[in-house]
């Protein structure tokens, strides 16, 4: 798993680093005590080893209530999928089955 742990303070910046590498961003908000954060974790780490196109980056609401704040996050977890900065392709709360999430990026 190489998920990029990112907070109020880096966020930009490591979310403009990433898509100058990557195709896709992924945005995981969660929490540490949240079991169906933790089950969406595994579904996301299919798609992390599977494809070197794809980014996650990893926001504990807890610790980056300005983030959750930004994006409207109410529930854990919720998972943003990015094109590119400015297109978004899914916002969605709860656990998203790995198979879902390749539809959704279209791989």
């Amino acid at each position: 798993m190489s998920f990029i742990q990112v907070d109020d303070f880096d966020f930009d910046e490591v979310l403009d680093a990433e898509f100058q590498k990557k195709q896709i961003v992924i945005l995981k908000f969660g929490s540490e005590y949240c079991d169906a954060c933790m089950a969406l974790e595994f579904e996301l780490e299919e798609i992390d080893d599977a494809y070197e196109n794809v980014s996650v980056l990893e926001i504990d609401c807890g610790d980056s209530e300005a983030l959750a704040e930004k994006f409207g996050i109410i529930q854990v977890p919720t998972m943003i999928i990015y094109e590119n900065k400015n297109s978004t392709l899914w916002h969605k709360q709860g656990v998203i089955l790995a198979q879902d999430i390749e539809k959704i990026i279209n791989f």
